[in-house]
């Protein structure tokens, strides 16, 4: 083999690659030196870089057919610019050669000391397509000129398409989980470095540090970020998505529990006993009122100190949260990326990937029945639940230092104690285009007595480019914190008597003890809410609720004693001294709530479920 006046391999190798041809682009290529590999033409579209090996030894056949073995490989690699995260040149040095190469270099007398360049690419695991790992290939060139060149014109093809971040703002809650967060960022922090993201980083140092840092931050600073980036648990990136929202995001309350008025109970004939519905259709008071709910091109966040800040509005086009897990269930990852793995989800927020989240705002009217105290807005992005669930968060507490264990424990123990709770709780029915979309639910599922399986339902489920979340129907509905006021057509049912629980998920909240979430067929975008109402029954019976959570395909919702209604807001009034809430992982007090979504109003880097 010879080494020609380019200075690489092969006699036909041109001095520079051609990326240009008079007025139309030529699609450039060039021979280079792949490292464990040998010989290749590099190929480069402008969205796609491929390599195909030289088949150089294909004439020396009968001079190496002694050695009983073919040397070249037929394998041939494509790689998509989206899912390169990194090219760099690392200057003269030695390309490491493959067994066969090596082979191939002694009988040849072929030199392996050349320019090189290094292309850092995202694989997706075939059997696990949501679990992303980094490769890492090196090329080499006796020509500086052609390598340089193929490194510029891989990194401007990076960025045409793709509105990757150049700079982020890290929070590392260093308890997290089982008090790895600093650690979990250590292993990722490479990643950034070698995709030249710079990261301000920020161990907080207590409680509520990060929501304190989130609202203090002026836009005029925060502009200077792409995004924000937790790493820690779901309750982590609560802290931070309200310490952004709480100072910046202007909406109208939704309809507190004495807003929907009912007619009186014997007209109605309710019972206090058992959870019965009731449909009322409110008169129009105002015709002109707040949006209770929009779609995610209508919906932003106002900060109110634009007219201090008039020249960085917030929020700009680029910013997005990200989230490194770190926690003890990390629902949110794992329902946006499909895999609760710091790597990926790094990989995600580098490759700039989007994805909305819909958010649910949560208001405390009265935290007991003796106070009367302003409305308190809190927002969740996954859960909130009363009931068994605020039990358990409340239980756990005591056992912070068991670490996530510390869940099973207080669930077992809050289980075993089985209780109930009489409530109210009246939620908005909304009819939606979108529901031609979605399989009816099978009849049995409502009417099947409790000892009976559940039918496995069919779902229509959330994953990567899911056309439900990205379809632009138009479901406005119009409300106000005002007394019954716009609330023109809108029809509230109620369910009211003992319950187990009250959850209201935003997503399917799947985590790795319940593979499937409690709602299987929640979107991240979607602009709904399902709320999930667990009446009392025997404990044999919720036992078997709780089964079915644990099983892949099975249906936790699918039992008579469980009322699933998909909603955009609702009332909750507890008519007993208890009034705790799990609201994504965090404790939070309510005798009186309400609570309304909006669709797709923050932007996650990631792309949704892949499987």
């Amino acid at each position: 083999m010879e080494i020609n006046g380019s200075g690489f391999m092969g006699g036909n190798s041109p001095q520079n690659p051609d990326f240009s041809d008079g007025d139309r682009p030529s699609v450039p290529s060039c021979e280079f030196l792949l490292g464990r590999i040998g010989e290749v033409v590099l190929t480069l579209t402008s969205d796609e870089l491929s390599w195909k090996l030289v088949d150089s030894l294909n004439k020396e056949e009968d001079k190496l057919s002694c050695l009983g073995f073919k040397l070249v490989s037929n394998t041939d690699t494509e790689v998509n610019i989206a899912d390169v995260y990194a090219v760099k040149f690392i200057g003269w040095g030695l390309v490491h050669e493959s067994a066969l190469a090596s082979l191939e270099r002694s009988l040849l007398d072929c030199s392996s000391e050349m320019y090189r360049f290094t292309l850092h690419v995202v694989h997706k695991s075939k059997t696990q397509p949501s679990l992303w790992t980094p490769s890492v290939y090196t090329f080499g060139h006796k020509n500086l000129d052609i390598c340089m060149s193929w490194v510029n014109q891989i990194n401007s093809r990076m960025y045409v398409e793709a509105k990757r971040p150049k700079s982020l703002l890290v929070f590392i809650h260093p308890r997290s989980g089982k008090g790895h967060g600093c650690r979990i960022w250590e292993t990722v922090a490479p990643l950034f470095s070698q995709a030249k993201v710079k990261t301000k980083v920020i161990v907080t140092e207590r409680a509520g540090h990060a929501k304190d840092m989130m609202s203090s931050i002026t836009n005029r600073e925060l502009s200077l970020y792409d995004g924000v980036v937790a790493v820690g648990g779901d309750g982590f990136f609560n802290e931070i998505l309200n310490g952004l929202l709480l100072s910046r995001h202007k909406a109208p309350y939704p309809p507190a529990p004495t807003d929907i008025m009912h007619p009186s109970e014997t007209e109605c004939n309710v019972s206090t006993c058992n959870a019965n519905r009731t449909i009322v259709e409110h008169c129009d008071h105002n015709e002109d009122g707040f949006p209770l709910l929009s779609g995610s091109d209508h919906v932003g966040l106002e900060s109110p100190n634009c007219e201090k800040d008039p020249e960085s509005p917030f929020p700009n086009e680029m910013f997005r949260f990200g989230i490194i897990p770190a926690g003890s269930t990390d629902a949110i990852v794992i329902c946006t990326t499909g895999a609760r793995d710091p790597v990926t989800s790094a990989l995600h927020i580098i490759l700039g990937k989007r994805v909305h989240l819909d958010i649910d705002q949560v208001v405390r009217w009265k935290k007991t029945n003796s106070t009367n105290e302003e409305p308190y807005v809190h927002y969740a992005a996954s859960f909130a639940g009363y009931g068994f669930y605020g039990d358990v968060i409340t239980e756990s507490e005591k056992y912070r230092w068991m670490g996530p264990k510390r869940y099973d424990y207080a669930g077992t123990k809050v289980f075993l104690q089985h209780r109930s709770y009489e409530a109210e709780v009246n939620y908005l029915e909304v009819e939606h285009k979108e529901a031609s979309l979605i399989p009816e639910a099978d009849p049995e599922v409502h009417n099947r007595r409790f000892w009976c399986l559940p039918k496995k339902p069919d779902r229509v489920t959330c994953r990567a480019n899911c056309a439900i979340c990205n379809s632009k129907f138009n479901h406005t509905i119009v409300g106000s914190s005002s007394l019954a006021q716009n609330l023109k057509g809108l029809k509230w049912s109620r369910s009211k008597g003992r319950f187990l629980s009250v959850g209201a998920a935003v997503i399917s909240c799947r985590n790795e003890k319940a593979p499937d979430g409690l709602v299987a067929d929640a979107h991240l975008s979607d602009g709904f809410l399902h709320l999930i109402l667990i009446k009392d029954c025997p404990h044999p019976f919720y036992l078997w609720h709780l089964i079915q959570l644990t099983q892949k395909g099975g249906d936790p919702l699918g039992f008579k004693f469980v009322e699933h209604h998909k909603t955009t807001a609702f009332t909750f009034t507890s008519f007993g001294k208890e009034g705790v809430w799990n609201v994504d992982g965090e404790l939070f007090l309510a005798q009186q709530l309400s609570a309304q979504v909006f669709r797709g109003l923050v932007s996650l880097f990631a792309t949704g479920p892949q499987e």
